[in-house]
């Protein structure tokens, strides 16, 4: 049997990120990295040993001392058990294989190092799936891939136990951005290097009439009253440590010296059967 064709075309994705890397927009890699500065600061550990799987090292580079950044690969470029910090930073969504590139921060760690990875999360873009979706039907008759699939939040969080990674915790945030038009979302989607990267994409030009029409769905059902449409990023950020004997472990059930009534001053009422 001949193994299932790669979800994102690296070659074209390379490509999409040289093309954007001219005239960038990074405001959401910035807000990425803002988000591990203040997790780090919580944490209140000093990392000797960092590192930072990026598309776009030249947001992250000097954030800390000692700091090795690296693309995000397939394989990456990290040694086994030689950083206290691993940041895997908004491009598991482009990831073939995420739990893989999870696995391989998880090796890359010392005991009881701390992972971060952000990424994409199911609701973003959620407002222009729906009107391209609705354009393509209306104008082409039917449907082609064109936004990569966005893992929900239980199932990324998912991915971190699979990876080996303990006390496991997965939350989000999202950021809403205000356009112009969905056209001038388009243009900055692109100087992101997020276009379709898809291998199941449409291998020529998206017709003039479902760009117009999606723009035109776009204002309708999301517009507000001066015109200008919202573009919704939801940001996952998944937090694993690598496991160490030091670590916090979950109680044996039943071992509890006090019961829970008895802590909340309430009366325990048994369930029937």
């Amino acid at each position: 049997m001949s193994s299932p064709a790669p979800l994102t075309d690296r070659t074209a994705l390379t490509r999409h990120r040289a093309r954007a890397a001219r005239d960038p927009a990074l405001f959401l890699h910035e807000a990425a990295r803002d988000e591990v500065q203040d997790r780090l600061f919580v944490v209140n550990r000093a990392f000797t040993s960092p590192a930072v799987v990026t598309p776009v090292p030249q947001v992250w580079d000097g954030m800390l001392p000692g700091l090795k950044l690296l693309p995000d690969d397939e394989v990456l470029d990290l040694e086994e058990g030689a950083h206290d910090l691993v940041v895997h930073a908004m491009g598991l969504h482009w990831a073939n294989d995420p739990v893989g590139q999870l696995v391989q921060a998880r090796r890359a760690l010392k005991p009881d190092g701390l992972l971060l990875a952000l990424c994409f999360g199911g609701q973003t873009l959620h407002e222009l799936r729906a009107v391209l979706g609705q354009a393509e039907i209306e104008v082409a008759g039917g449907l082609s891939p064109r936004v990569a699939p966005m893992g929900e939040i239980r199932d990324l969080g998912g991915l971190l136990q699979r990876a080996g990674l303990a006390l496991p915790v997965a939350d989000s945030f999202t950021l809403t951005a205000s356009y112009a038009s969905a056209l001038h979302l388009m243009r900055d989607l692109r100087a992101m290097g997020e276009t379709n990267a898809l291998s199941a994409r449409l291998r020529r030009p998206t017709r003039r009439a479902v760009m117009l029409r999606a723009a035109a769905l776009y204002a309708e059902s999301f517009g507000d009253a001066e015109g200008r449409i919202p573009a919704s990023f939801e940001i996952v950020t998944l937090t694993g440590w690598a496991p160490d004997a030091s670590q916090q472990k979950p109680l044996r059930p039943g071992s509890a010296a006090q019961r829970l009534s008895d802590a909340l001053n309430t009366r325990e009422t048994p369930l029937e059967d």
